[in-house]
C-alpha cells in the first residue's frame, strides 16, 4: 500500500468550475509557503506571485480584452467579451511570475522550471485544504501588453494564471496512465 501522500497525489485534479470562497489570510500564506519550497538551484528565488480578486478581476478582464484586441485588430466583439470574462471563472487568480536572474551556474530554464514546480506544489496544497485550482496560460500569458499591465519587467515571464476557489460540481475523472508509455530505462 502506498503512503497517503502518494495516494493523494494520484488524485490531483484540475477544477474548471470554481466558486467562492477562495483561501485567505493565514491559510493563503501557508499555501504560498508550499510554493516557496520548490527546488531552487543557488537559492535565487526566481518567482513572485500576484493575487487578483474582487474588483481587480474585472480590471484584469479589461486588460485581457484590450491586449487581445491590440494584438489582433480583427478580434470580434464576442471574442473580446470572452477575454473580458475569463477572470470571472474563479474568485481568485494567482499570477505566477518567473522573475529570472542572470547567473553563470543557473540557466534561465532551470529558474522557470522552479517556478513551475512551485505552482504544482500550490495546486496540490490547495486541493489538500479543500480548494481547487486550474493552471491556465494561452496567448494572453505571453502578451507583452498584459505583462506590462501587470507590472512585470521585460525580463519576467508569466508562468501561468492559477484560477483558485472552491470546486463546484463533480470533478472530471482522473485518468490512469501506462507508465511504460512515458518511462524507459537507459542502459
Amino acid at each position: 500500500m502506498s503512503h497517503p501522500v502518494t495516494e493523494f497525489l494520484l488524485q490531483r485534479n484540475s477544477f474548471a468550475r470554481l466558486t467562492s470562497p477562495a483561501p485567505e489570510g493565514e491559510l493563503l500564506d501557508t499555501l504560498f509557503q508550499t510554493a516557496l519550497r520548490a527546488p531552487d538551484h543557488a537559492m535565487l528565488r526566481p518567482w513572485r506571485y500576484l493575487v487578483i480578486e474582487g474588483d481587480a478581476l474585472k480590471r484584469l478582464g479589461d486588460l485581457f480584452a484590450s491586449s487581445a484586441l491590440n494584438a489582433d485588430p480583427d478580434l470580434s466583439p464576442a471574442q473580446q467579451e470572452k477575454c473580458r470574462k475569463m477572470p470571472t471563472r474563479a474568485p481568485m487568480i494567482i499570477v505566477a511570475i518567473a522573475s529570472t536572474q542572470e547567473n553563470p551556474k543557473v540557466p534561465e530554464i532551470e529558474q522557470i522550471v522552479s517556478v513551475g514546480v512551485g505552482v504544482g506544489y500550490l495546486l496540490v496544497a490547495l486541493q489538500a485544504e479543500g480548494f481547487g485550482g486550474m493552471w491556465r496560460t494561452g496567448p494572453l500569458a505571453y502578451n507583452p501588453e498584459v505583462k506590462k499591465g501587470l507590472g512585470l519587467t521585460a525580463e519576467e515571464h508569466i508562468a501561468g494564471f492559477l484560477y483558485v476557489g472552491t470546486p463546484e460540481g463533480k470533478p472530471k475523472a482522473v485518468p490512469t496512465h501506462d507508465v511504460n508509455t512515458y518511462v524507459k530505462k537507459w542502459n
